[in-house]
Protein backbone atom coordinates (compact mmCIF):
# COMPACT_ATOMS: atom_id res chain seq x y z
CA UNK A 1 0.00 0.00 0.00
CA UNK A 2 1.26 3.50 -0.85
CA UNK A 3 1.58 5.49 2.40
CA UNK A 4 1.35 8.71 0.39
CA UNK A 5 -2.03 7.88 -1.12
CA UNK A 6 -4.59 10.64 -0.57
CA UNK A 7 -8.38 10.41 -0.29
CA UNK A 8 -10.54 11.67 -3.08
CA UNK A 9 -11.07 15.47 -2.87
CA UNK A 10 -14.20 16.35 -0.89
CA UNK A 11 -14.52 12.88 0.58
CA UNK A 12 -14.37 11.98 4.25
CA UNK A 13 -11.33 9.67 4.62
CA UNK A 14 -13.26 7.80 7.29
CA UNK A 15 -16.39 7.46 5.17
CA UNK A 16 -18.00 4.44 3.58
CA UNK A 17 -15.42 2.76 1.29
CA UNK A 18 -18.23 1.20 -0.75
CA UNK A 19 -19.17 4.59 -2.16
CA UNK A 20 -17.78 5.67 -5.50
CA UNK A 21 -16.05 9.05 -5.84
CA UNK A 22 -19.05 10.60 -7.62
CA UNK A 23 -21.71 9.38 -5.17
CA UNK A 24 -23.23 11.73 -2.57
CA UNK A 25 -21.81 11.37 0.93
CA UNK A 26 -24.46 9.17 2.56
CA UNK A 27 -23.14 9.77 6.08
CA UNK A 28 -23.36 13.54 5.60
CA UNK A 29 -26.89 13.23 4.21
CA UNK A 30 -28.01 11.09 7.15
CA UNK A 31 -26.51 13.65 9.54
CA UNK A 32 -28.26 16.45 7.67
CA UNK A 33 -31.60 14.65 7.95
CA UNK A 34 -31.17 14.24 11.71
CA UNK A 35 -30.11 17.85 12.27
CA UNK A 36 -32.99 19.21 10.20
CA UNK A 37 -35.50 16.92 11.91
CA UNK A 38 -34.29 18.08 15.33
CA UNK A 39 -34.48 21.73 14.25
CA UNK A 40 -38.11 21.21 13.19
CA UNK A 41 -38.91 19.45 16.45
CA UNK A 42 -40.09 16.26 14.73
CA UNK A 43 -39.73 12.69 15.89
CA UNK A 44 -38.71 10.02 13.40
CA UNK A 45 -42.27 8.75 13.35
CA UNK A 46 -43.67 12.23 12.67
CA UNK A 47 -41.19 12.84 9.86
CA UNK A 48 -41.94 9.44 8.33
CA UNK A 49 -45.66 10.19 8.40
CA UNK A 50 -45.10 13.57 6.68
CA UNK A 51 -43.04 11.82 4.00
CA UNK A 52 -45.64 9.08 3.55
CA UNK A 53 -43.47 6.14 4.63
CA UNK A 54 -42.89 3.80 7.55
CA UNK A 55 -40.36 4.75 10.22
CA UNK A 56 -38.17 1.72 9.43
CA UNK A 57 -38.20 2.65 5.76
CA UNK A 58 -37.19 6.23 6.63
CA UNK A 59 -34.24 4.90 8.62
CA UNK A 60 -33.16 2.67 5.76
CA UNK A 61 -33.57 5.46 3.19
CA UNK A 62 -31.43 7.82 5.29
CA UNK A 63 -28.66 5.20 5.39
CA UNK A 64 -28.97 4.07 1.75
CA UNK A 65 -29.01 7.53 0.19
CA UNK A 66 -31.02 9.12 -2.64
CA UNK A 67 -30.11 6.57 -5.31
CA UNK A 68 -31.98 3.81 -3.45
CA UNK A 69 -35.40 5.45 -3.90
CA UNK A 70 -35.29 8.82 -5.73
CA UNK A 71 -39.05 9.39 -5.38
CA UNK A 72 -39.07 8.57 -1.69
CA UNK A 73 -36.05 10.76 -1.10
CA UNK A 74 -37.79 13.64 -2.85
CA UNK A 75 -40.78 13.23 -0.52
CA UNK A 76 -38.40 13.18 2.44
CA UNK A 77 -36.75 16.43 1.32
CA UNK A 78 -40.17 18.06 0.93
CA UNK A 79 -41.21 16.90 4.43
CA UNK A 80 -38.06 18.56 5.79
CA UNK A 81 -38.81 21.81 3.95
CA UNK A 82 -35.73 21.47 1.74
CA UNK A 83 -35.12 21.03 -1.95
CA UNK A 84 -33.61 17.75 -3.15
CA UNK A 85 -30.32 19.53 -3.83
CA UNK A 86 -30.22 21.19 -0.39
CA UNK A 87 -30.67 17.84 1.31
CA UNK A 88 -28.07 16.06 -0.84
CA UNK A 89 -25.43 18.79 -1.04
CA UNK A 90 -26.24 21.02 1.93
CA UNK A 91 -27.71 24.49 2.00
CA UNK A 92 -25.67 27.41 0.67
CA UNK A 93 -27.62 30.11 2.57
CA UNK A 94 -27.24 28.86 6.12
CA UNK A 95 -26.48 31.27 8.93
CA UNK A 96 -22.74 31.80 9.46
CA UNK A 97 -20.86 30.34 12.40
CA UNK A 98 -21.77 26.66 12.03
CA UNK A 99 -18.14 25.56 11.96
CA UNK A 100 -16.41 24.50 15.16
CA UNK A 101 -14.61 27.07 17.31
CA UNK A 102 -10.82 27.30 16.90
CA UNK A 103 -8.77 24.95 19.06
CA UNK A 104 -7.23 27.75 21.16
CA UNK A 105 -9.52 30.78 20.68
CA UNK A 106 -8.44 34.28 21.62
CA UNK A 107 -10.49 37.51 21.68
CA UNK A 108 -8.55 40.61 20.67
CA UNK A 109 -9.77 44.21 20.82
CA UNK A 110 -9.39 46.26 17.66
CA UNK A 111 -8.09 49.81 17.66
CA UNK A 112 -10.30 52.56 16.25
CA UNK A 113 -8.14 52.68 13.13
CA UNK A 114 -8.42 48.90 12.69
CA UNK A 115 -12.21 49.21 13.02
CA UNK A 116 -12.41 51.80 10.23
CA UNK A 117 -10.07 49.72 8.08
CA UNK A 118 -12.52 46.83 8.30
CA UNK A 119 -15.56 49.00 7.63
CA UNK A 120 -13.90 50.21 4.42
CA UNK A 121 -15.61 52.80 2.23
CA UNK A 122 -18.92 51.01 1.59
CA UNK A 123 -20.73 47.72 2.08
CA UNK A 124 -23.71 46.15 3.83
CA UNK A 125 -24.16 46.35 7.59
CA UNK A 126 -26.90 46.44 10.20
CA UNK A 127 -28.39 49.47 11.92
CA UNK A 128 -30.15 49.14 15.30
CA UNK A 129 -32.81 51.78 15.95
CA UNK A 130 -35.26 52.24 18.85
CA UNK A 131 -38.63 50.55 18.30
CA UNK A 132 -41.25 49.02 20.57
CA UNK A 133 -41.16 46.64 22.28
CA UNK A 134 -37.40 46.42 21.53
CA UNK A 135 -34.82 47.79 19.09
CA UNK A 136 -35.18 46.96 15.40
CA UNK A 137 -32.07 45.66 13.63
CA UNK A 138 -32.16 46.25 9.87
CA UNK A 139 -29.69 45.56 7.03
CA UNK A 140 -28.60 48.64 5.07
CA UNK A 141 -26.21 49.57 2.30
CA UNK A 142 -23.77 52.06 3.75
CA UNK A 143 -21.08 54.44 2.59
CA UNK A 144 -18.35 56.03 4.70
CA UNK A 145 -18.07 59.81 4.49
CA UNK A 146 -15.69 61.97 6.54
CA UNK A 147 -15.64 59.77 9.61
CA UNK A 148 -19.36 58.99 9.48
CA UNK A 149 -21.53 56.18 8.11
CA UNK A 150 -24.47 57.07 5.87
CA UNK A 151 -27.28 55.05 4.32
CA UNK A 152 -30.43 55.79 2.36
CA UNK A 153 -33.96 54.74 3.22
CA UNK A 154 -37.63 55.70 2.93
CA UNK A 155 -38.91 58.60 5.07
CA UNK A 156 -40.94 57.53 8.12
CA UNK A 157 -39.76 53.92 7.76
CA UNK A 158 -38.30 51.79 10.55
CA UNK A 159 -34.78 52.65 9.38
CA UNK A 160 -35.46 56.41 9.47
CA UNK A 161 -35.28 57.59 13.10
CA UNK A 162 -35.60 61.28 13.93
CA UNK A 163 -32.47 63.41 13.91
CA UNK A 164 -30.72 63.19 17.26
CA UNK A 165 -31.92 59.63 17.93
CA UNK A 166 -29.33 57.36 19.53
CA UNK A 167 -28.62 54.31 17.37
CA UNK A 168 -25.86 51.85 16.56
CA UNK A 169 -24.35 50.27 13.47
CA UNK A 170 -22.62 46.90 13.21
CA UNK A 171 -20.66 45.05 10.57
CA UNK A 172 -18.91 41.70 10.90
CA UNK A 173 -17.21 38.97 8.92
CA UNK A 174 -16.72 35.27 9.64
CA UNK A 175 -14.25 32.90 8.00
CA UNK A 176 -15.86 29.47 8.41
CA UNK A 177 -12.86 27.55 7.09
CA UNK A 178 -10.39 29.13 9.51
CA UNK A 179 -12.89 29.56 12.40
CA UNK A 180 -12.10 33.21 12.90
CA UNK A 181 -13.82 36.53 12.40
CA UNK A 182 -14.30 40.09 13.54
CA UNK A 183 -17.04 42.52 14.53
CA UNK A 184 -17.16 46.33 14.61
CA UNK A 185 -19.79 48.39 16.45
CA UNK A 186 -20.47 52.11 16.07
CA UNK A 187 -22.66 53.94 18.58
CA UNK A 188 -23.83 57.45 17.83
CA UNK A 189 -26.72 59.66 16.77
CA UNK A 190 -28.78 59.92 13.61
CA UNK A 191 -28.81 62.96 11.39
CA UNK A 192 -31.04 63.59 8.35
CA UNK A 193 -28.98 64.82 5.40
CA UNK A 194 -30.83 67.73 3.76
CA UNK A 195 -28.14 69.78 1.99
CA UNK A 196 -28.34 69.15 -1.77
CA UNK A 197 -24.57 69.13 -2.24
CA UNK A 198 -24.17 66.50 0.48
CA UNK A 199 -26.94 64.36 -1.00
CA UNK A 200 -25.36 64.55 -4.45
CA UNK A 201 -21.94 63.59 -3.07
CA UNK A 202 -23.31 60.62 -1.15
CA UNK A 203 -25.40 59.45 -4.14
CA UNK A 204 -22.27 59.46 -6.32
CA UNK A 205 -20.34 57.28 -3.89
CA UNK A 206 -19.66 53.65 -4.98
CA UNK A 207 -22.10 51.31 -3.24
CA UNK A 208 -24.77 53.94 -2.66
CA UNK A 209 -27.47 52.10 -4.62
CA UNK A 210 -29.60 50.01 -2.21
CA UNK A 211 -29.69 46.28 -2.90
CA UNK A 212 -33.42 46.23 -2.17
CA UNK A 213 -34.11 48.67 -5.00
CA UNK A 214 -36.88 51.21 -4.97
CA UNK A 215 -36.80 54.94 -4.31
CA UNK A 216 -35.00 55.66 -1.04
CA UNK A 217 -34.62 59.44 -1.07
CA UNK A 218 -33.72 60.01 2.58
CA UNK A 219 -30.07 59.83 3.63
CA UNK A 220 -29.37 59.09 7.31
CA UNK A 221 -25.92 59.94 8.62
CA UNK A 222 -24.59 58.24 11.75
CA UNK A 223 -22.14 60.40 13.69
CA UNK A 224 -20.32 57.94 15.93
CA UNK A 225 -19.47 58.83 19.51
CA UNK A 226 -17.90 55.43 20.14
CA UNK A 227 -16.17 52.96 17.80
CA UNK A 228 -15.26 49.52 19.12
CA UNK A 229 -14.36 46.18 17.61
CA UNK A 230 -13.09 42.71 18.35
CA UNK A 231 -11.66 39.85 16.40
CA UNK A 232 -11.59 36.15 17.21
CA UNK A 233 -8.57 34.08 16.26
CA UNK A 234 -6.43 31.29 17.68
CA UNK A 235 -3.04 31.02 19.31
Amino acid sequence: MNDNARPEPGRDPGGDPSQGPDEPDRAAIARRIGERRDALGLTEAELAAKAGMATRYLQHLAEAGPAFDPGGFLRLASALGLSHRELVEGRTDEAPGRAAAPEHPVLIRLTVRECWDRIGDHGVGRVAVPAGPGPAVLPVNYVVDAGTVAYRTVPHSAAAPDSGTALSFQIDRIDERLSRGWSVLLAGTAEHVTAHEEIDRLAGHPGSEPWSGGDNPLWIRIRPTRVTGRRVGSL
